[in-house]
């Protein structure tokens, strides 16, 4: 199965949980020239009356300072690959069974699929765990 595996910075914000809340900051963003391949925004259970945002990619002098102006800041803690692939059934399926027998804790998932082609953001806690998975993934 060729798929394109690449690393990823995510870049994360807490958003005021209200309406336009987020429309704030991805707007800062735009504005920026920033072409988002990837959103996820929730509330924080844990913050009352907030929210947070994660995306990327975030690229140039110019989408960086936006970014940091808008309070976005690169996540030290979360190590991202974003998967390309062909659109198959029971693609998520594989590829998280092939990491967990490989004994890879994922500490999240977002993906999604358009037509043939499907796009998956994978989430480590540690720039090994990364790095292991990447060397896996690209050998499937």
């Amino acid at each position: 199965m060729k798929m394109d595996v690449t690393r990823v910075d995510v870049w994360a914000a807490s958003i005021k949980d209200r309406p336009g809340g987020l429309a704030e900051k991805l707007d800062a963003l735009a504005q920026a020239g920033a072409n988002l391949e990837f959103v996820i925004a929730r509330r924080a259970p844990e913050k009352l009356g907030m929210g947070v945002v994660f995306v990327t990619p975030i690229k140039g002098a110019s989408q960086i300072k936006a970014a940091k102006k808008a309070g976005f800041a690169k996540t030290k803690s979360l190590h991202a690959l974003r998967v390309a692939a062909s659109n198959k059934a029971g693609l998520g399926a594989k590829l998280t069974a092939e990491l967990g027998d490989a004994g890879l804790n994922l500490r999240g998932l977002s993906g999604g699929a358009i037509g043939k082609r499907a796009v998956l953001h994978l989430a480590f806690d540690s720039s090994a765990d990364a790095g292991r998975a990447s060397r896996l993934l690209k050998r499937i």
